[in-house]
């Protein structure tokens, strides 16, 4: 994933200061150059590192500026300057891209994403986007093969298709995809059954493996809607699906595409507004249980994002009809990072980063924090030495 520097140093030094890794002290740089970290040196893998630096990161942050590194919020528009200074006024961990903050350049786009990306010697929020190709696609330049038609190719082909995906992206400058639909085409499973990658789980499983290969060192993954939308008819824009589907059936018929995923080296999962009653009667996305399901069961230890919270509240049901509750209530269930963009304006991220910070138990919290600044230092592009490949 290349970005440029643009005086990035300056945080980084001040993260290494001190910082020890495998018995190697990594000492700081100055805030001129650009740190070169050479991996016999510091015996760790970029991933190690970047966890190490977000550590000592978050152990420097206020909580109330926690709070707001794990809320990914949404304003429209086009305005360089406006939506630049609605991330960083906001000190949001990240921001999502949908059709209306997109101009029709590629340039233009570019001028979005800089500012966004904010000020020299800041650490960058992640910036997302929903770009699966096909039916759900925000660039109108991407013309590769998604959905039903890379049902019928083979996994090297959708392999190929996202590496395409991904390599827009990153010349875009954006730095997370939420574009890999995990769900099985299921009959059941309604709208979205276009959109995945495959009819049953095997075959879903090999192309979301091959999917974030491809989209690997130009984007991170994101695999989505866990714990599956083929499991559950209904269209969770609207509404919160339902199924009775015990948890072995799921094990079996859904779950497969996730795992594959994540063996893969997904570095998102995005949890679902879905209803699996015989697991729990919360939607997943405020689950704790299929949050648990997710880290202990298939061994994910990326970051875990809601799907929009404010799907929720379109949804009907009153109890879910304060996006501050229902973030409050994702982020403790385990979600790492919440997404809010139906309904969403100016105050509302703002809003949820301040009722996470009062209610949230300061330990998930930092938790939570550390594994999307993770993400963030890798974002960067301040890790992208060569020495971390060999």
């Amino acid at each position: 994933m290349t970005r440029s520097d643009r005086g990035r140093s300056a945080w980084l030094a001040a993260a290494l200061t001190g910082l020890v890794l495998c018995g190697s002290a990594m000492p700081a740089r100055p805030a001129a150059a650009a740190p070169a970290v050479s991996q016999d040196a510091a015996g760790a893998t970029r991933e190690e590192v970047a966890a190490a630096i977000a550590t000592a990161i978050v152990a420097d942050m206020s909580l109330d500026q926690r709070a707001a590194s794990v809320v990914m919020g949404h304003i429209g528009g086009t305005d360089p300057d406006a939506l630049g200074e609605y991330v960083a006024d906001g000190g949001l961990g990240g921001f999502i891209l949908m059709g209306s903050n997109v101009p029709a350049s590629r340039e233009r786009l570019r001028r979005v994403t800089d500012a966004l990306d904010g000020e020299d010697g800041a650490l960058p929020p992640l910036i997302a986007i929903d770009q699966e190709g096909g039916v759900v696609s925000r660039l109108p330049w991407d013309e590769g093969p998604a959905g039903a038609e890379l049902q019928r190719r083979s996994p090297s082909q959708a392999r190929e298709a996202f590496a395409r995906r991904g390599r827009l992206l990153e010349a875009a400058g954006i730095s997370v995809n939420f574009g890999i639909v995990a769900d099985v085409g299921t009959q059941a499973s309604g709208f979205i059954r276009p959109r995945t990658l495959g009819g049953d789980a095997a075959s879903a499983a090999e192309r979301v493996a091959a999917a974030v290969e491809g989209e690997r060192g130009h984007a991170f993954s994101t695999l989505k809607h866990f714990p599956g939308h083929g499991a559950a008819a209904g269209d969770s824009h609207t509404l919160i699906p339902e199924t009775a589907m015990p948890a072995a059936q799921w094990r079996a018929d859904h779950a497969p595409p996730f795992e594959a995923g994540i063996a893969a080296g997904a570095e998102l999962v995005m949890t679902g507004h879905l209803r699996f009653a015989a697991t729990d009667d919360e939607p997943a996305s405020l689950s704790p249980a299929w949050y648990e399901i997710l880290r202990d069961d298939l061994g994910f230890d990326g970051v875990a994002i809601t799907d929009d919270l404010g799907m929720l509240r379109s949804s009907g049901e009153q109890r879910y009809a304060d996006p501050v509750r229902n973030a409050v209530a994702a982020v403790a269930a385990g979600a790492d990072m919440v997404l809010m963009v139906a309904g969403s304006d100016r105050s509302t991220a703002t809003g949820m980063a301040a009722g996470i910070a009062a209610e949230v138990d300061p330990g998930r919290l930092e938790e939570a924090a550390a594994r999307v600044v993770t993400l963030r230092v890798l974002a960067s592009g301040l890790l992208d030495d060569p020495a971390f490949d060999d």
